[in-house]
């Protein structure tokens, strides 16, 4: 069986979708990473990939749940923590005035001292900006000031952000009510 999702390896979407299997105690699942959803939801389609793992924060997914009506549906949902966030900074710059931010990221914090606002494809991409001097500050996963010190300081913590997941196939499930977990909270 294989499973699509956005990459960079190391990105909250292979984490989450990592946690999933192991969750569902899917062992022999094959991994397919895609630089974007322009081409995961085409490969679901075309039958390339068997299922497909989206966060529902990502600024394509209410473009492809249209996009892909009546041909790529909903079978499994749930909700999942990413990665703890943070605003990271080069620390040679002591006040920056650019923040690289994947969209999905943009109202995690109040990002009115920043001039410029750079969208970055991920959060990945972000911490690699940081890394080759193109960014001045971003919001990534705040583990990239653990394994560069030195390089980066800490602006702000923001923690995990608590988003809901999809999982796209190509057969719709039966029912009125299709998938309900037991309610955690009444």
């Amino acid at each position: 069986m294989k499973f699509a999702t956005l990459g960079p390896a190391g990105n909250n979407h292979t984490l989450v979708l990592e946690r999933y299997l192991q969750r569902r105690a899917i062992d022999d699942a094959e991994v397919v990473l895609y630089g974007s959803f322009d081409a995961a939801f085409p490969a679901l389609l075309n039958a390339e990939v068997d299922l497909l793992l989206q966060c529902t924060a990502h600024p394509s997914h209410g473009d492809w749940v249209g996009r892909s009506m009546h041909r790529a549906f909903p079978v499994d949902s749930f909700i999942a923590p990413s990665k703890p966030l943070a605003i990271l900074a080069r620390a040679e710059v002591a006040r920056p005035r650019q923040l690289g931010l994947q969209p999905a990221t943009r109202y995690y914090a109040n990002l009115s001292g920043y001039a410029e606002l750079i969208e970055e494809p991920t959060t990945v991409s972000v911490a690699e900006g940081l890394l080759s001097g193109r960014l001045e500050a971003g919001i990534c996963a705040r583990e990239y000031l653990d394994q560069h010190p030195e390089r980066l300081r800490l602006v702000a913590d923001l923690g995990p952000a608590l988003d809901t997941w999809v999982v796209f196939g190509r057969t719709p499930l039966d029912g009125d009510l299709i998938h309900c977990a037991p309610a955690p909270v009444i």
